[in-house]
Protein backbone atom coordinates (compact mmCIF):
# COMPACT_ATOMS: atom_id res chain seq x y z
CA UNK A 1 0.00 0.00 0.00
CA UNK A 2 3.08 2.38 0.57
CA UNK A 3 4.19 2.10 -3.03
CA UNK A 4 0.79 2.58 -4.01
CA UNK A 5 0.47 5.82 -2.44
CA UNK A 6 3.80 7.21 -3.70
CA UNK A 7 2.40 6.71 -7.02
CA UNK A 8 -0.82 8.08 -6.36
CA UNK A 9 0.72 11.28 -4.77
CA UNK A 10 2.76 11.46 -8.03
CA UNK A 11 0.33 11.12 -10.95
CA UNK A 12 -2.08 13.29 -8.52
CA UNK A 13 -0.15 16.80 -8.63
CA UNK A 14 -1.97 18.46 -11.43
CA UNK A 15 -5.38 16.69 -12.08
CA UNK A 16 -6.65 18.39 -15.07
CA UNK A 17 -8.70 15.02 -16.07
CA UNK A 18 -10.19 11.92 -14.46
CA UNK A 19 -7.19 9.91 -15.64
CA UNK A 20 -3.68 10.86 -14.80
CA UNK A 21 -3.09 10.32 -19.17
CA UNK A 22 -5.69 10.73 -21.46
CA UNK A 23 -3.93 7.90 -23.27
CA UNK A 24 -4.25 5.55 -20.55
CA UNK A 25 -5.87 2.24 -21.45
CA UNK A 26 -6.88 0.24 -18.50
CA UNK A 27 -6.92 -2.88 -20.99
CA UNK A 28 -2.92 -2.51 -21.26
CA UNK A 29 -2.43 -1.84 -17.59
CA UNK A 30 0.83 -5.01 -17.05
CA UNK A 31 1.08 -3.68 -13.27
CA UNK A 32 1.02 -6.22 -10.52
CA UNK A 33 -2.85 -7.69 -9.72
CA UNK A 34 -4.31 -6.14 -6.20
CA UNK A 35 -3.86 -7.43 -2.63
CA UNK A 36 -7.28 -8.47 -0.84
CA UNK A 37 -7.23 -5.39 0.65
CA UNK A 38 -6.60 -3.09 -2.31
CA UNK A 39 -9.40 -5.32 -3.93
CA UNK A 40 -11.56 -4.72 -1.18
CA UNK A 41 -11.12 -0.92 -1.94
CA UNK A 42 -11.18 -1.02 -5.57
CA UNK A 43 -14.61 -2.51 -5.12
CA UNK A 44 -15.67 0.24 -2.55
CA UNK A 45 -13.96 3.30 -4.72
CA UNK A 46 -16.53 1.87 -7.80
CA UNK A 47 -19.42 1.45 -5.92
CA UNK A 48 -18.90 5.26 -4.64
CA UNK A 49 -18.25 6.75 -7.81
CA UNK A 50 -21.11 4.99 -9.62
CA UNK A 51 -22.93 6.61 -7.38
CA UNK A 52 -21.56 10.06 -7.58
CA UNK A 53 -22.49 9.32 -11.48
CA UNK A 54 -26.06 8.77 -10.93
CA UNK A 55 -26.52 12.29 -9.22
CA UNK A 56 -25.01 14.31 -11.65
CA UNK A 57 -21.17 13.53 -12.35
CA UNK A 58 -21.45 12.64 -15.75
CA UNK A 59 -18.22 14.04 -16.32
CA UNK A 60 -16.25 10.91 -15.38
CA UNK A 61 -18.78 8.24 -16.86
CA UNK A 62 -16.37 6.82 -19.16
CA UNK A 63 -13.61 6.44 -17.09
CA UNK A 64 -15.42 4.44 -14.34
CA UNK A 65 -17.25 2.91 -17.15
CA UNK A 66 -13.60 1.72 -18.30
CA UNK A 67 -12.55 0.71 -14.64
CA UNK A 68 -15.54 -0.98 -13.57
CA UNK A 69 -14.79 -3.82 -15.92
CA UNK A 70 -11.97 -4.96 -13.99
CA UNK A 71 -13.90 -5.71 -10.30
CA UNK A 72 -12.86 -8.88 -10.48
CA UNK A 73 -9.38 -8.85 -11.08
CA UNK A 74 -7.81 -4.86 -10.90
CA UNK A 75 -4.51 -4.26 -11.22
CA UNK A 76 -2.60 -1.88 -8.75
CA UNK A 77 -2.60 0.95 -11.93
CA UNK A 78 -6.43 0.55 -11.90
CA UNK A 79 -6.59 1.55 -8.07
CA UNK A 80 -4.07 4.53 -8.94
CA UNK A 81 -6.39 6.12 -11.91
CA UNK A 82 -9.50 5.71 -9.46
CA UNK A 83 -7.92 6.89 -6.75
CA UNK A 84 -6.70 9.79 -9.54
CA UNK A 85 -10.45 10.40 -10.19
CA UNK A 86 -10.87 11.07 -6.07
CA UNK A 87 -8.19 13.73 -6.64
CA UNK A 88 -9.85 15.09 -10.06
CA UNK A 89 -13.23 15.45 -8.37
CA UNK A 90 -11.72 17.04 -5.17
CA UNK A 91 -10.14 19.77 -7.28
CA UNK A 92 -13.77 20.40 -9.83
CA UNK A 93 -15.78 20.67 -6.71
CA UNK A 94 -18.11 23.01 -8.32
CA UNK A 95 -20.34 21.06 -11.52
CA UNK A 96 -24.25 21.40 -11.94
CA UNK A 97 -26.57 20.51 -14.14
CA UNK A 98 -28.94 22.91 -15.64
CA UNK A 99 -32.69 21.98 -15.77
CA UNK A 100 -34.06 24.22 -18.70
CA UNK A 101 -37.76 24.27 -19.16
CA UNK A 102 -37.19 25.46 -22.87
CA UNK A 103 -37.47 23.36 -25.94
CA UNK A 104 -34.56 23.01 -28.82
CA UNK A 105 -35.33 24.70 -32.00
CA UNK A 106 -34.34 22.70 -34.34
CA UNK A 107 -33.47 24.44 -38.12
CA UNK A 108 -32.75 22.02 -40.82
CA UNK A 109 -30.64 23.42 -43.76
CA UNK A 110 -32.64 22.17 -46.63
CA UNK A 111 -35.30 23.94 -47.66
CA UNK A 112 -37.02 21.61 -49.91
CA UNK A 113 -40.31 19.80 -48.62
CA UNK A 114 -39.14 16.50 -49.65
CA UNK A 115 -35.73 16.57 -47.74
CA UNK A 116 -37.21 17.75 -44.46
CA UNK A 117 -37.31 14.68 -41.62
CA UNK A 118 -41.17 14.86 -40.87
CA UNK A 119 -41.57 14.46 -44.78
CA UNK A 120 -39.17 11.31 -44.33
CA UNK A 121 -40.98 9.87 -41.95
CA UNK A 122 -44.13 9.97 -43.67
CA UNK A 123 -42.38 7.84 -46.45
CA UNK A 124 -41.04 5.42 -43.78
CA UNK A 125 -44.86 4.78 -42.65
CA UNK A 126 -45.40 3.27 -45.82
CA UNK A 127 -42.47 0.98 -45.58
CA UNK A 128 -43.63 -0.20 -42.23
CA UNK A 129 -47.47 -0.04 -42.13
CA UNK A 130 -47.72 -2.42 -39.27
CA UNK A 131 -45.21 -0.17 -36.98
CA UNK A 132 -47.25 0.92 -33.97
CA UNK A 133 -45.62 2.62 -30.93
CA UNK A 134 -46.74 0.51 -27.72
CA UNK A 135 -49.29 3.17 -26.12
CA UNK A 136 -50.27 2.12 -22.00
CA UNK A 137 -53.49 1.28 -21.92
CA UNK A 138 -53.59 2.37 -18.20
CA UNK A 139 -52.30 5.34 -18.78
CA UNK A 140 -53.86 8.00 -16.52
CA UNK A 141 -54.99 11.49 -18.24
CA UNK A 142 -51.69 13.80 -19.08
CA UNK A 143 -51.42 16.83 -17.04
CA UNK A 144 -49.43 19.94 -17.73
CA UNK A 145 -47.05 21.02 -21.13
CA UNK A 146 -45.75 18.33 -23.19
CA UNK A 147 -42.61 17.65 -23.16
CA UNK A 148 -40.04 17.52 -25.54
CA UNK A 149 -36.99 14.62 -26.06
CA UNK A 150 -33.48 15.04 -27.84
CA UNK A 151 -30.81 12.74 -27.53
CA UNK A 152 -27.36 12.20 -28.61
CA UNK A 153 -25.64 9.02 -29.82
CA UNK A 154 -22.26 8.04 -30.81
CA UNK A 155 -19.76 5.08 -30.77
CA UNK A 156 -15.84 5.18 -30.79
CA UNK A 157 -15.44 2.10 -33.37
CA UNK A 158 -13.10 -0.68 -31.37
CA UNK A 159 -12.12 1.61 -28.74
CA UNK A 160 -11.15 -0.98 -26.49
CA UNK A 161 -7.57 -2.49 -28.23
CA UNK A 162 -7.62 -6.20 -26.41
CA UNK A 163 -11.23 -7.25 -28.07
CA UNK A 164 -11.28 -4.71 -30.30
CA UNK A 165 -15.66 -3.94 -29.00
CA UNK A 166 -16.92 0.05 -29.31
CA UNK A 167 -18.22 2.01 -26.55
CA UNK A 168 -21.11 3.48 -26.83
CA UNK A 169 -22.24 6.83 -25.70
CA UNK A 170 -25.56 7.89 -25.33
CA UNK A 171 -27.26 11.53 -23.65
CA UNK A 172 -31.02 12.13 -23.74
CA UNK A 173 -32.54 15.81 -22.82
CA UNK A 174 -36.27 16.40 -21.52
CA UNK A 175 -36.58 19.95 -23.26
CA UNK A 176 -33.00 21.19 -22.65
CA UNK A 177 -32.42 18.91 -19.02
CA UNK A 178 -30.29 16.05 -19.28
CA UNK A 179 -32.33 13.09 -17.73
CA UNK A 180 -30.18 10.05 -18.60
CA UNK A 181 -26.29 9.34 -19.75
CA UNK A 182 -24.86 5.92 -20.47
CA UNK A 183 -21.67 5.15 -20.96
CA UNK A 184 -20.91 0.98 -21.97
CA UNK A 185 -18.79 -1.51 -23.98
CA UNK A 186 -20.67 -3.08 -27.28
CA UNK A 187 -21.43 -6.68 -26.85
CA UNK A 188 -20.21 -7.47 -30.33
CA UNK A 189 -17.19 -6.97 -32.64
CA UNK A 190 -18.10 -4.39 -35.38
CA UNK A 191 -15.69 -3.99 -38.30
CA UNK A 192 -16.62 -0.49 -39.60
CA UNK A 193 -17.88 3.04 -37.87
CA UNK A 194 -21.33 2.22 -39.76
CA UNK A 195 -22.18 -0.87 -37.60
CA UNK A 196 -20.91 0.28 -34.26
CA UNK A 197 -22.65 3.45 -34.84
CA UNK A 198 -26.02 1.48 -36.09
CA UNK A 199 -25.21 -0.64 -32.79
CA UNK A 200 -25.97 2.47 -30.60
CA UNK A 201 -28.61 3.44 -32.21
CA UNK A 202 -30.43 0.43 -31.76
CA UNK A 203 -29.81 0.70 -27.86
CA UNK A 204 -30.82 4.49 -28.34
CA UNK A 205 -33.99 2.91 -29.38
CA UNK A 206 -34.98 0.71 -26.81
CA UNK A 207 -33.92 3.20 -24.40
CA UNK A 208 -36.22 5.87 -26.19
CA UNK A 209 -39.24 3.24 -26.49
CA UNK A 210 -38.88 2.42 -22.13
CA UNK A 211 -38.84 6.19 -21.47
CA UNK A 212 -41.77 7.56 -23.68
CA UNK A 213 -43.74 4.49 -22.06
CA UNK A 214 -42.54 5.71 -18.40
CA UNK A 215 -43.22 9.00 -19.11
CA UNK A 216 -46.81 8.02 -20.28
CA UNK A 217 -47.26 6.22 -17.13
CA UNK A 218 -46.50 9.04 -14.87
CA UNK A 219 -49.33 11.65 -16.64
CA UNK A 220 -46.72 13.57 -18.51
CA UNK A 221 -47.71 13.87 -22.00
CA UNK A 222 -44.73 13.68 -25.38
CA UNK A 223 -44.99 16.09 -27.99
CA UNK A 224 -43.83 14.20 -30.90
CA UNK A 225 -40.81 12.37 -32.09
CA UNK A 226 -37.85 12.59 -29.73
CA UNK A 227 -35.06 14.28 -31.75
CA UNK A 228 -32.12 12.54 -32.13
CA UNK A 229 -28.58 13.85 -33.09
CA UNK A 230 -25.86 11.29 -34.82
CA UNK A 231 -22.57 11.96 -36.06
CA UNK A 232 -22.45 9.56 -39.03
CA UNK A 233 -23.83 10.61 -42.10
CA UNK A 234 -24.70 7.41 -43.50
CA UNK A 235 -26.16 6.13 -40.05
CA UNK A 236 -28.73 9.15 -40.44
CA UNK A 237 -29.65 8.95 -43.68
CA UNK A 238 -30.37 5.14 -43.69
CA UNK A 239 -32.63 5.19 -40.44
CA UNK A 240 -34.48 8.31 -42.16
CA UNK A 241 -34.70 7.74 -46.36
CA UNK A 242 -37.13 4.84 -46.86
CA UNK A 243 -34.82 4.31 -50.36
CA UNK A 244 -31.55 3.04 -48.96
CA UNK A 245 -30.52 -0.65 -48.67
CA UNK A 246 -28.96 -2.52 -46.35
CA UNK A 247 -25.82 -4.54 -47.62
CA UNK A 248 -24.54 -5.83 -43.74
CA UNK A 249 -27.11 -8.74 -42.58
CA UNK A 250 -25.62 -8.78 -38.66
CA UNK A 251 -27.14 -5.62 -38.95
CA UNK A 252 -30.08 -6.10 -40.11
CA UNK A 253 -31.60 -5.98 -36.32
CA UNK A 254 -30.64 -2.64 -35.77
CA UNK A 255 -31.54 -1.49 -39.32
CA UNK A 256 -34.82 -2.46 -38.68
CA UNK A 257 -35.50 -1.57 -35.15
CA UNK A 258 -34.23 2.10 -35.74
CA UNK A 259 -36.29 2.59 -39.11
CA UNK A 260 -39.47 1.30 -37.54
CA UNK A 261 -38.90 3.74 -34.97
CA UNK A 262 -39.02 6.25 -37.75
CA UNK A 263 -41.97 4.91 -39.14
CA UNK A 264 -44.06 4.65 -35.72
CA UNK A 265 -43.39 8.16 -34.78
CA UNK A 266 -40.72 7.47 -31.90
CA UNK A 267 -38.08 9.58 -33.27
CA UNK A 268 -36.55 11.39 -35.92
CA UNK A 269 -33.19 11.19 -37.08
CA UNK A 270 -30.75 14.52 -38.14
CA UNK A 271 -27.24 14.98 -38.64
CA UNK A 272 -24.99 16.36 -36.03
CA UNK A 273 -21.21 16.97 -36.35
CA UNK A 274 -18.66 15.20 -34.40
CA UNK A 275 -17.40 18.53 -32.78
CA UNK A 276 -20.92 18.99 -31.41
CA UNK A 277 -22.08 15.83 -30.37
CA UNK A 278 -22.47 16.40 -26.58
CA UNK A 279 -22.03 12.12 -26.44
CA UNK A 280 -19.22 12.21 -27.54
CA UNK A 281 -18.10 12.57 -23.65
CA UNK A 282 -19.32 9.49 -23.04
CA UNK A 283 -17.30 6.99 -25.88
CA UNK A 284 -13.59 8.27 -25.24
CA UNK A 285 -11.41 9.45 -22.77
CA UNK A 286 -11.30 13.46 -24.18
CA UNK A 287 -8.46 15.92 -23.93
CA UNK A 288 -9.10 19.12 -21.13
CA UNK A 289 -10.44 21.63 -23.23
CA UNK A 290 -12.64 18.94 -25.16
CA UNK A 291 -14.66 18.14 -21.79
CA UNK A 292 -14.70 22.01 -20.79
CA UNK A 293 -16.60 22.73 -23.97
CA UNK A 294 -18.85 20.09 -23.82
CA UNK A 295 -19.75 20.35 -20.58
CA UNK A 296 -20.42 24.04 -20.66
CA UNK A 297 -23.16 23.37 -23.12
CA UNK A 298 -24.48 20.26 -20.76
CA UNK A 299 -24.39 22.39 -17.83
CA UNK A 300 -25.99 25.57 -19.36
CA UNK A 301 -22.71 27.82 -19.45
CA UNK A 302 -22.55 27.82 -23.20
CA UNK A 303 -24.74 29.24 -25.56
CA UNK A 304 -26.88 26.79 -27.04
CA UNK A 305 -27.97 27.02 -30.99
Amino acid sequence: MKDLHLSFTKSAKSPTGPFSNIKYKPELDVTNFCSAEEHQLYHQAIGILRWMIEIGRIDITVEVSLLSRYLSQPRTGHLVQLLHIFSFLKSNKCMDLCYDPTRLIITEPTILPQERAAFRATIMRSMYPDAIEDIPSNMPVPLGQAVQINAFVDADLAGELTTRRSQTGILIFLNMAPIIWYSKRQNTVEASTYGSEFVAMRILVEMLIGLRYKLRMFGIPVDGPCNVFCDNDAVAKTTMRAETTLKKKNLSIAYHKSREAVACGIMLVFYERSESNLSDLFTKVLPTLDRKRIMAYICGKSQRT
